[in-house]
């Protein structure tokens, strides 16, 4: 009998052993799935981070948003939807734009008077000239009419 309870207690003691490694095992085998899963959730997050990187990219490059308006009642529309800081933005662009082309303007007239070698003083006092003529023929057509 002694062999029998020697064997008995074999097997109950394999049995406790088993469930020992089996429960090492799982907490290894869940540990690594964890570890994996991880892994995964911060690729994931970076894999998103360049879609929508990407995705901005692409639609900044290919979209092309233009706005015309046929008439002022639609102007208006759009600047009511407008936020504070965008007609600000706005109002910088018309300015900028507006001394641009008095910039533009300046530097035409500059060589205009350079190409043609007359100062601005000679100029105005030619056109002061012309437009008195003007007059004078304007005036004296007219008395020609009244009489």
């Amino acid at each position: 009998m002694g062999s029998l309870g020697d064997g008995v207690k074999k097997v109950l003691l394999a049995g406790i052993g088993t469930v020992a490694v089996t429960a090492e095992k799982s907490k290894e085998v869940l540990d690594k799935m964890a570890e994996r899963g991880e892994a995964a959730v911060e690729q994931g997050k970076v894999l998103n981070q360049e879609l929508r990187h990407n995705i901005k990219k692409t639609v900044k490059e290919n979209v092309n948003v233009s706005v015309r308006t046929s008439s002022p009642e639609e102007l208006d529309e759009l600047l009511d939807k407008m936020t504070p800081e965008q007609i600000e933005q706005l109002k910088e662009r018309i300015y900028e734009r507006e001394a641009t082309v008095s910039e533009e303007e300046t530097k035409e007239v500059e060589e205009v008077v350079e190409q043609t070698g007359e100062t601005a003083e000679t100029v105005e006092t030619e056109t002061a000239e012309e437009a008195a003529k003007e007059v004078e023929a304007i005036e004296s057509g007219n008395e020609g009419m009244n009489e």
